[in-house]
C-alpha cells in the first residue's frame, strides 16, 4: 500500500488549485470587474440569504477544522460536539442585537461603528488590535494544509507553507467526557466551557468580526441577513458533526498504535491526512481530494480574511487620510493591501508552528484579542452610559488580563487531570519504541509539553489561572471589558453624554418581528471629537 501520493491525487489537487486561481481570474474582470470599493469588499450589497449563508458557514471553517478538529477529539474525546450548542446560541445573538445594528447603520467596516459610537482613537485601537488578530489567525490558516500536504506527499514543509501562501495570496487578491458537567472552569472540555466559552468566542467571529459582518452586509435587506446567518447554522452543524467524527475514527483506528508517538507523524494535526492516506490510497485520486479538501477550507477563509483585513484598512487606516478619493482609487488601495497581508501573512505562517495544536491555537487567538473587542462593541450597542474613555479603559483591562492567561497557558500548559486525554498506546505497532504508552497515566506527555515538567517549578498559579480553559478566555476578556468600561464610564461621566439612539439596539424595531419591515440605511457621519 503507497503511503504517497500518485498521479491520480496530484492531478486532483492541481486540478482545484488551477480551478482557483481561474475563478479568481475571471471575477477579476467579469461584468466590467471588481472597479469599486463597494464591489470588491460588499458585492454591491445587492446578495440574498442563500448564498450569503453558505458564504457563512465555510468562511472560518478551513483546514483548522478538517485537521485539528479531528485531532483535538481524537486526543480529548467528543465533548467538542456540544459546540452545536454554542453554535445555535452565537447565531441568535448576532443576528438579534448585532447585525441589526451594523445593517441599520450601513457601515462597511465594523470599526467605523466605534468612531460613530465613540470617538476616532478608540476605532484605531480597535482596528489594529483586529488586524494583528487576523494576522495571526491566517498564519495558522495557511500552516495547516501545509502539514497535510507535507504528510501525504513529502513536500517540503515550509516550500508548502510558501505555495499555499502565495495560491491563497493570488486567489484572494483576485477575488461530552467523564466530567461533562463539571462547572469547574479549569477543565479543559466540559458542557459549560464549550456551551459557554464557545458562545462568547464565536459571538466574537459571527457577531462584530468583519470578515462575517461583512457578508451579510451585503445582503440587499435586513431580512436577508438575518435569514442567512439562521440558515447558516444548518451548515455549522453539518460541519461541526462530520468533523467530531473524524476525530472519533480516529481514535477507533489508532487509539493502540498512535502514529504520533511512533513517528508515523510529525505533529498530531497530521493524523487525519495519515488516515487519508492509508485508508485510501488503493483508489486512486481520492487522497488528492481530500487534501484539495483541506486546501478548499483554506482558501475560502483566507479570502475572506484577507478581504476583511483590506477593508478595515482601506476604511479606516487610508480614507481619512485622503481627499475624495475615487472609488477606482479606493479599489486599488483594497487590492493593493490584500496583497501585502497575504505576504505577511505567510511569514505568520512560522509562528503558527510554534503554538500547538491548531484548533486550540485557533481559538485561542479569538480568545485572547476578540474577546476584548466583542466586550468593546457590546459596550457601544448595549450600555448608552458607556463612554469613550471608560470604554477603552475596559479593552485595555480585557486584553491584558486575557493575554496574560494564554499566553501564560502556552509557557506553562495545566496539568493532565485538567484536560484529561484519552488513553493511547502503541502497544500494537509493528515499529516502536518498544514501550507501551498510556497518556492517562503518563506525566509528561510531549502533546502537551515541549520540554520535561521537571524543567518547571509550579506555583498555585500555574496550576490554576493558567489552567483556565482555552475556550474561556473570550468570555473573560469580554466580560472584563464589559465591566471596567461600565464602571469607568460612569466615573468619567458616562450619565451625562448625549447618545443617538440609532447607534444602540432597539429592542421593538431590532429583534426579529421588525425584521420583517422595511429598514432602510441611514446616511451616517463620525461625530467630531
Amino acid at each position: 500500500m503507497s503511503d504517497t501520493f500518485s498521479a491520480w491525487d496530484y492531478a486532483v489537487f492541481l486540478g482545484l488549485l488551477l480551478v482557483s486561481a481561474a475563478l479568481g481570474v475571471y471575477y477579476a474582470f467579469v461584468d466590467g470587474g471588481q472597479s469599486t470599493e463597494a464591489d470588491f469588499l460588499m458585492a454591491r450589497r445587492g446578495l440574498t440569504a442563500a448564498p450569503v449563508s453558505l458564504s457563512l458557514a465555510a468562511s472560518f471553517m478551513s483546514a483548522v477544522t478538517v485537521l485539528g478538529t479531528p485531532a483535538e477529539v481524537y486526543r480529548f474525546g467528543a465533548a467538542f460536539l456540544l459546540l452545536g450548542v454554542a453554535y445555535a446560541l452565537v447565531v441568535i445573538v448576532a443576528s438579534e442585537i448585532y447585525m441589526p445594528v451594523f445593517y441599520r447603520l450601513g457601515v462597511t467596516s465594523t470599526h467605523e461603528y466605534l468612531e460613530l459610537r465613540f470617538n476616532k482613537q478608540v476605532r484605531l485601537v480597535g482596528t489594529v488590535l483586529f488586524i494583528v488578530q487576523m494576522i495571526l489567525y491566517i498564519g495558522i490558516v495557511i500552516y495547516a494544509p501545509a502539514l497535510a500536504l507535507n504528510q501525504v506527499t513529502g513536500f517540503e514543509l515550509w516550500g508548502a507553507v510558501v505555495t499555499t501562501g502565495i495560491v491563497c495570496t493570488f486567489y484572494c487578491s483576485l477575488t461530552l467526557g467523564v466530567y461533562g458537567f463539571n462547572p469547574s472552569p479549569l477543565q479543559r472540555h466540559t458542557f459549560w466551557t464549550i456551551a459557554i466559552g464557545g458562545t462568547f468566542t464565536w459571538t466574537g467571529i459571527y457577531g462584530v468580526n468583519q470578515s462575517q459582518v461583512q457578508r451579510y452586509l451585503a445582503c440587499k435587506t435586513r431580512f436577508q441577513a438575518k435569514l442567512a446567518l439562521y440558515l447558516s447554522l444548518l451548515g455549522l452543524w453539518v460541519i461541526l458533526v462530520c468533523a467530531v467524527l473524524s476525530g472519533l475514527g480516529l481514535y477507533s483506528m489508532y487509539r493502540n498504535c498512535d502514529p504520533w508517538t511512533s513517528h508515523k507523524v510529525s505533529a498530531p494535526d497530521q493524523l487525519m491526512s495519515y488516515l487519508a492516506v492509508e485508508i485510501l490510497s488503493d483508489s486512486p485520486g481520492l487522497p488528492g481530494l481530500f487534501v484539495a479538501c483541506a486546501y478548499s477550507g483554506t482558501l475560502s477563509t483566507v479570502s475572506s480574511s484577507i478581504s476583511a483585513l483590506a477593508a478595515v484598512t482601506v476604511e479606516d487606516l487610508i480614507k481619512p487620510h485622503l481627499s475624495s478619493p475615487s472609488q477606482k482609487t479606493l479599489s486599488l488601495f483594497s487590492k493593493g493591501t490584500s496583497l501585502f497581508y497575504g505576504i505577511l501573512c505567510i511569514g505568520m505562517a512560522a509562528l503558527a508552528s510554534l503554538m500547538g495544536g491548531l484548533l486550540q491555537a485557533a481559538l485561542s487567538i479569538f480568545g485572547m484579542i476578540g474577546g476584548p473587542l466583542l466586550g468593546l462593541f457590546t459596550l457601544g450597542i448595549l450600555n448608552p452610559f458607556a463612554n469613550s474613555l471608560g470604554s477603552f479603559i475596559g479593552l485595555i483591562a480585557g486584553f491584558t488580563v486575557s493575554m496574560w492567561i494564554g499566553v501564560g497557558a502556552h509557557f506553562y500548559p495545566p496539568p493532565l487531570e485538567r484536560t484529561l486525554p484519552l488513553p493511547l498506546s502503541v502497544a500494537n505497532c509493528t515499529v516502536t519504541r518498544n514501550t507501551h504508552l498510556d497518556w492517562t497515566k503518563f506525566p509528561e506527555h510531549p502533546f502537551l509539553r515541549p520540554w520535561k515538567t521537571s524543567d518547571l517549578k509550579r506555583t498555585s498559579v500555574m496550576d490554576n489561572l493558567y489552567s483556565i480553559s482555552y475556550l474561556y478566555l473570550s468570555a473573560l476578556g469580554t466580560l472584563i471589558t464589559v465591566f471596567v468600561g461600565t464602571v469607568f464610564s460612569l466615573l468619567t461621566g458616562g450619565k451625562e453624554q448625549h447618545i443617538d439612539r440609532k447607534y444602540l439596539l432597539n429592542i421593538k424595531e431590532d429583534m426579529t418581528l421588525g425584521s420583517f419591515k422595511k429598514v432602510n440605511r441611514v446616511e451616517v457621519s463620525a461625530p467630531q471629537n
